[in-house]
């Protein structure tokens, strides 16, 4: 007996299940990128005027896939304030969602927090076609005028070529509130760094926290890439004013021969220019596969180990700003294989895991 395959029509699945469509009174279109508006998460946006986290010309020379993987946007935000009755994007991406284990809109689109620092509350995800690399997406409408603080989170394994902000023709935009600090926490790791696999962008475990601390924050996570290469040391120490960095990347590393050997050089460089910035050291997630291959707990015990011990010593050595964090602590009493989606990559739970355990630690690292 032949079975045929019949595409579901996805309106039939209740709620806002396509993307939308919708009329209204004309907009005006405006550019994030002019004043009052406040672009995160891009250190070098004014130099370059791109949506990138790493330069284009950074002096020293990237790996490939970094070079490539700076160009996704995640940790990325558009803050302003306005009393828009309505609020419409315009985005143009570098590709279409392609990623098997990850939700387009987790990928490719935007998700939208309304509120102070400290008082933000998600309201909508941009709705689109995942085969378009360029759509039209409303966020809010409501019938009456309400004056709010926007946080748009971008997203987080594609590139975005422009987007647009539209709101009512005689809304008013202004400044968004003020950080307690404007020195940024900057993050360099791996794929869960980067938010591999949010559903949506504002569920990265960096965006999270920027939800709980009212700092700036930097997302230089790489998938599969971020290995502790000296050069991203050297671009890492030449972002301005940081607040802390934050180094988890151990999960890229392979042997522990490899982190032994990067670690030290690399907090020797991020040093050199910032003596007293504080840093801290995140071991690598557990991970609920890695108990039945004892080769791979050995291995993962060894780099922990390698990672506690350049703490140890530093501290030793009078620098008292140098701070370790277990990843194994990170995500609480949850099995791991309940909170991913492959056994690796979480799920957005996991990333409200890691976040509710750093932010108590980074917080007085920034005096908050």
């Amino acid at each position: 007996m032949s079975v045929q395959s019949k595409e579901i029509d996805i309106n039939l699945l209740g709620g806002n299940a396509g993307p939308e469509t919708f009329e209204g009174e004309p907009l005006k279109w405006l550019s994030p990128l002019k004043p009052p508006f406040q672009i995160v998460g891009f250190p070098w946006l004014v130099q370059d005027g791109v949506y990138r986290r790493l330069p284009l010309n950074p002096g020293v020379p990237l790996p490939s896939a970094v070079d490539t993987l700076a160009n996704c946007t995640a940790g990325g935000q558009i803050r302003f304030r306005t009393n828009t009755s309505r609020l419409v994007i315009k985005v143009r991406l570098a590709g279409p969602a392609n990623m098997y284990h990850m939700p387009a809109t987790g990928q490719c689109g935007f998700d939208c927090y309304l509120g102070d620092p400290g008082n933000q509350k998600y309201i909508s995800t941009t709705q689109f076609n995942h085969k378009d690399i360029e759509y039209e997406a409303q966020l809010f409408r409501w019938n009456t005028r309400r004056d709010f603080a926007v946080t748009l989170n971008f997203p987080l394994y594609q590139g975005v070529e422009e987007v647009l902000i539209g709101i009512d023709e005689d809304a008013a935009v202004s400044a968004p509130p003020s950080y307690s600090s404007n020195s940024p926490v900057v993050i360099y790791g791996t794929s869960v760094t980067q938010g591999g696999c949010a559903s949506r962008p504002g569920m990265a475990y960096s965006n999270i926290l920027s939800r709980m601390l009212p700092v700036p924050f930097v997302n230089l996570g790489f998938s599969g890439s971020g290995k502790g290469e000296p050069e991203l040391a050297q671009i890492m120490a030449n972002i301005e004013d940081p607040g802390l960095y934050v180094l988890d990347y151990e999960g890229n590393t392979g042997a522990a021969e490899n982190i032994a050997r990067t670690l030290p050089v690399f907090i020797s460089i991020l040093r050199e220019r910032n003596p007293e910035v504080p840093i801290l050291i995140v071991s690598k997630i557990r991970n609920d596969g890695d108990r039945f291959y004892e080769e791979r707990q050995e291995l993962f015990n060894r780099r922990r180990q390698v990672q506690i011990e350049n703490v140890e010593q530093r501290l030793a050595e009078g620098d008292s700003h140098i701070h370790f964090a277990d990843g194994f602590e990170l995500l609480g009493e949850d099995s791991i294989s309940e909170i991913t989606v492959d056994g690796t990559h979480l799920t957005d739970l996991g990333f409200l895991r890691i976040a509710q355990s750093l932010a108590p630690i980074i917080r007085p690292l920034l005096n908050l």
